[in-house]
């Protein structure tokens, strides 16, 4: 015959399972909903008239030297 400790230690190892995948389950259910997040917006960053001018100086150079190479 069986002994009754096994018996209610079977039964209190189930409950504890039982505990256990109740809190994964919960844990789980939080995952799966998207949480809200607060965007932040950047500063804008301004070019100075200067910093514009070398830029276009720059490309006009580097697009003369592409021709200038294809030819």
């Amino acid at each position: 015959m069986v002994d009754k400790s096994i018996i209610s230690a079977l039964d209190a190892e189930i409950q504890k399972l039982k505990e256990a995948r109740a809190l994964i389950a919960r844990i789980g259910a939080s995952d799966s909903q998207p949480s809200k997040k607060v965007r932040t917006r950047r500063k804008k960053r301004n070019l100075s008239p200067e910093g514009r001018a070398r830029i276009a100086e720059a490309v006009r150079k580097r697009w003369a030297a592409q021709k200038k190479a294809a030819k």
